[in-house]
C-alpha cells in the first residue's frame, strides 16, 4: 500500500511525504501492539531521514487515517524507515479521557487484518527478510521528542541532558524562544505542537506532531513522552524554524508560540491534549545576589530575579528545578570556581507547613558549587514527591541565594571542655578550634549547661557539623518505609543547618527514632511495649541518647566532628 504523511519541515504549514507500507510488525509495541513498517519518500524525507519532532505525523493510506509515525529503526540508517502506531490504538487514549464515541466515528481506520501480512516483503538486497526485521526490531526506538532549551547555558544543557534523555526526550539547545506570541494559523493534522516543561525567563519545551484534531481535543506523538498517565502539561502551538539534517539524528528547531490548551493524557500509544484548559504550574522565584565590591563585610548586593513556571510532575519536576537553579547560578558573570552560595528558601505545599531550605554550599571534590546547590534543591523535591500517601500540590517556590567569592568552609580541628568534672545543672564552656580554607584558625567558645537529670558517670560531648548528627536519622529512614507527606516535610524541616556548630551531650540511655520523631532516654519497659514497632521497621533503636544540644552560628559551612569526655559527679 502507498499513501502519504504530513509534517512541518519549516514554518507552520504541514507538507506531504510519500509513504510505502513494507509490512506489519506484530506485537512490536507491546502485547497486541502492532506497528506498521513504512518507508518515507520525497525531497525532504530522503534528505533528512526520520526526524526528531516528526513523531505523531499522520499517515494516510487510500485517503484514510491509518496512524502516526512514532518509531525509527537504527541510528545511521541509509533509508527513512519508520514505524507507525495504528490510529485504533491511539483512540483508546480518548476512552481513558472519557471521550464521547464521536471521535471514534470520525476516523475510518484501515484494519490491519485486511492486509496480507502472512509473508513479509523481500528486501532490495535479496536477504532473508525475517532476519532483517529482527535486526530492525532490536534497534527500534521511539522517534525522539526534541527538548528545546531557551535561556540556558551550554554547560547547563550538557550537565542535565542525561537526566532528560533517560525519560525518552532528546535535549537540543533551543535557537528560538517560548515567546507566547500570537500564531493565527490553526492547528491541523501534521502541525507542530509543544509541551511546556518550564516557561518564563527560562523555557524547556518538547515538540512532536498532531495526528488527529477535533473541536475539543487532539492526539499527538504516537508514543509516550513520559508515559505518566494523567498529566497537566501546558500545550502550545509551534513554528519550525528549520529542520537540521544529521546522519546521526536529524531534528526540528522549534519556536513555541501561543497557548493552545493542556496535555492531559500521556500514554503508551500517544498523548492527548484538550483545548481551553489551563495546566496548573508551580510559580518559582529565584533571586541571586552578589556583592558589588570585594569588601564582604559591608558589601552592597546586586540582585537578579528569575520568574519561571515549572510543571507539577513527580518524575520531571525535580530535574526541571535542578536545571533551572543551576542555570540561574552558572549564568552569572560573578560566578567562578571559588564561589560559595548561601541558600534560603521555601517550598509551599498546599495543606502543609512550608518546606524550609537553608544551607551554605561550597566547592568540594571538584564539583561546581552551582551543581551542589541544584542537587540539594532537587533532593527536597524528590523526597516530597516520593511519599506514598498523596501527590503533593506545590503552590509556589521561593529561592534566595547570596554569592560569596571565596570558599566559605571550616573544618573542626580540635575541641575541649573548660572542666574535666561537672555536676548536674552546672554551666561550663566547650571550646572548638576551626580551620577555614586558606585562612587563620578560629577559636569558638560555646556556653553549655548540663541537664539536671544527668546520672553519674562519663558524659560524651560531641562537637560536630550538621551532617554528622543527621546522618544516623537519614540511615534509619532508609531502613524504613517512606514517610507520608506530612512526616516527610517535618523530617526535612528538622534537619540541622550546615552553617552552625553543634555541641551534643550524649548519655548511655537508649533512644528510639520513629518516623520524624526522636524519643530519648527510654526505659527498657517502654521499649518492650514498643517492640512491635521495631520488628516492623517503623522504629530504630540507638544505644545513645541526646541529653542536650547547643549551637553556634557561623558564616561558614562546617565540616567534621570531635569527641570530648567529662565526668559527671
Amino acid at each position: 500500500m502507498k499513501g502519504y504523511a504530513l509534517t512541518v519541515f519549516s514554518g507552520v504549514k504541514p507538507e506531504e511525504m510519500g509513504v510505502e507500507v513494507l509490512g506489519v510488525l506484530h506485537n512490536a509495541n507491546g502485547p497486541r501492539g502492532d506497528l506498521i513498517m513504512v518507508k518515507l519518500s520525497g525531497t525532504h524525507a530522503e534528505f533528512t531521514g526520520v526526524v526528531a519532532g516528526m513523531s505523531g505525523s499522520p499517515v494516510y493510506l487510500d485517503g484514510r487515517l491509518a496512524g502516526a509515525l512514532s518509531y525509527r529503526f537504527g541510528s545511521f540508517s541509509k533509508e527513512p524507515i519508520a514505524g507507525v502506531t495504528p490510529i485504533a490504538d491511539m483512540l483508546e487514549i480518548n476512552a481513558m479521557d472519557h471521550t464521547s464515541e464521536s471521535l471514534r466515528a470520525a476516523v475510518v481506520t484501515p484494519a490491519l487484518e485486511d492486509r496480507d501480512t502472512s509473508s513479509t516483503p523481500v528486501s532490495s538486497g535479496g536477504e532473508n527478510p525475517q532476519s532483517e526485521f529482527q535486526d530492525f526490531a532490536r534497534s527500534m526506538t521511539p522517534i525522539a521528542v526534541p527538548l528545546a532549551f531557551n535561556g540556558f547555558t551550554e554547560d547547563t544543557v550538557r550537565r542535565f541532558a542525561p537526566y532528560f534523555a533517560s525519560t525518552g526526550v532528546l535535549p537540543v539547545m533551543g535557537v528560538g524562544s517560548s515567546s507566547g506570541e500570537a500564531q493565527p494559523e490553526p492547528l491541523e493534522p501534521g502541525s507542530a505542537v509543544s509541551a511546556q516543561l518550564i516557561t518564563g525567563d527560562m523555557g524547556i519545551s518538547g515538540t512532536c506532531t498532531v495526528t488527529y484534531i477535533d473541536p475539543e481535543r487532539l492526539l499527538a506523538c504516537g508514543h509516550p513522552i513520559l508515559q505518566s498517565g494523567t498529566v497537566e502539561i501546558p500545550m502550545t502551538k509551534a513554528q519550525v524554524l528549520t529542520t537540521l539534517s544529521s546522519s546521526y539524528a536529524s531534528f526540528k528547531i522549534i519556536n513555541t508560540t501561543e497557548s493552545a490548551g493542556a496535555f492531559v493524557q500521556d500514554r503508551q500509544k500517544g498523548i492527548l491534549g484538550r483545548f481551553g484548559m489551563t495546566a496548573r504550574m508551580i510559580p518559582v522565584t529565584i533571586k541571586v545576589s552578589s556583592p558589588r565590591t570585594q569588601n564582604k563585610d559591608n558589601a552592597e548586593l546586586s540582585t537578579k530575579t528569575f520568574n519561571i513556571q515549572v510543571l507539577n510532575h513527580a518524575g520531571l519536576t525535580p530535574t526541571a528545578m535542578m536545571t533551572a537553579v543551576f542555570n540561574a547560578l552558572n549564568g552569572m558573570n560573578e560566578y567562578g570556581e571559588e564561589t560559595s552560595f548561601r541558600l534560603d528558601g521555601k517550598i509551599r505545599v498546599d495543606g502543609y507547613p512550608d518546606v524550609e531550605l537553608h544551607n551554605v554550599y561550597v566547592p568540594v571534590n571538584g564539583q561546581p558549587t552551582a551543581f551542589s546547590v541544584a542537587l540539594g534543591v532537587g533532593d527536597r523535591f524528590t523526597r516530597i514527591y516520593e511519599n506514598p500517601s498523596q501527590l503533593p500540590k506545590i503552590t509556589g517556590v521561593e529561592l534566595s541565594m547570596v554569592q560569596q567569592p571565596e570558599r566559605r568552609w571550616v573544618r573542626i580541628e580540635s575541641a575541649r571542655a573548660s572542666v574535666s568534672e561537672i555536676h548536674p545543672g552546672e554551666e561550663f564552656t566547650v571550646e572548638a578550634v576551626l580551620k577555614p580554607y586558606r585562612g587563620d584558625r578560629i577559636t569558638v567558645k560555646i556556653p553549655v549547661k548540663a541537664p539536671a537529670s544527668l546520672s553519674k558517670g562519663n558524659l560524651r560531648i560531641m562537637v560536630s557539623d550538621a551532617d554528622t548528627l543527621d546522618r544516623q536519622r537519614r540511615t534509619a529512614a532508609n531502613q524504613q518505609r517512606r514517610l507520608e507527606l506530612g512526616s516527610t516535610i517535618a523530617a526535612i524541616n528538622k534537619e540541622r543547618k550546615n552553617d552552625q556548630l553543634y555541641v551534643t551531650l550524649l548519655t548511655s540511655a537508649t533512644q528510639a527514632l520513629i518516623e520524624d520523631k526522636v524519643m530519648p532516654n527510654l526505659p527498657q519497659s517502654v521499649l518492650n511495649v514498643m517492640d512491635g514497632l521495631r520488628s516492623s521497621q517503623d522504629m530504630v533503636v540507638q544505644g545513645e541518647s541526646s541529653a542536650a544540644e547547643f549551637t553556634h552560628k557561623l558564616d561558614y559551612a562546617v565540616y567534621g566532628s570531635q569527641l570530648v569526655t567529662v565526668q559527671v559527679k
